[in-house]
């Protein structure tokens, strides 16, 4: 149970996909700007990620490694995300259309987010076990979503001071996303 924490720990804090990572920063740029969308963004990151582990983990042990096809492991895993993210799109559009439209056109792009192949690639080269990936893709998306949350209630705080116009919108996203990463670089002591 300790080292499932640890693991956790780690994912969340120490290794943080985005923030120390640098994976999956297109969406961490584009939905932060409101809470609503932060919030959301992280919810279909943890669902598709925790799917996508868990069914990657399958595929390459019982597919792909037992035929000798780990070749088709990039492959295999990009239909896979896709599927997940289609099924994630299909829902919200019947569901929660507000929300399917706060996140336009970010929602698909969680395909091609770096940040969800990724962590699916690193469960594999760890040679985690299946409660391992579990745990793994839970918590980087845990990660994902903490990450995203600070980053958005900043930049709301934000609109709210007086930015030099050179540093408007995206610049000044970029420079606190950069402080925030140092804040997570803190971390790095844990290890």
């Amino acid at each position: 149970m300790g080292d499932y924490v640890l693991l956790a720990i780690s994912c969340i804090l120490v290794n943080n996909i985005l923030l120390i990572q640098y994976l999956g920063n297109c969406p961490f740029l584009g939905t932060s700007k409101k809470m609503e969308t932060a919030v959301g963004m992280g919810m279909a990151v943890v669902f598709v990620l925790v799917m996508a582990g868990a069914i990657t983990w399958l595929i390459e042990v019982y597919i792909l490694k037992a035929f000798g096809l780990e070749y088709l492991r990039t492959i295999a895993f990009i239909l896979v995300i896709a599927s997940l993210v289609q099924f994630v799109e299909m829902f919200l559009k019947k569901s929660i259309p507000a929300l399917y439209k706060g996140l336009g056109i970010f929602l698909p792009l969680i395909t091609t987010n770096c940040a969800v192949m990724g962590v699916c690639l690193i469960n594999i080269n760890e040679e985690y076990t299946f409660m391992q990936t579990i745990v793994s893709s839970f918590s980087y998306a845990a990660g994902f979503g903490v990450a995203l949350v600070l980053f958005a209630g900043v930049r709301e705080r934000i609109l709210l001071a007086r930015v030099p116009k050179p540093l408007q919108d995206t610049s000044i996203g970029l420079v606190t996303a950069g402080l925030l990463s140092l804040a997570f670089f803190a971390f790095k002591g844990m290890a």
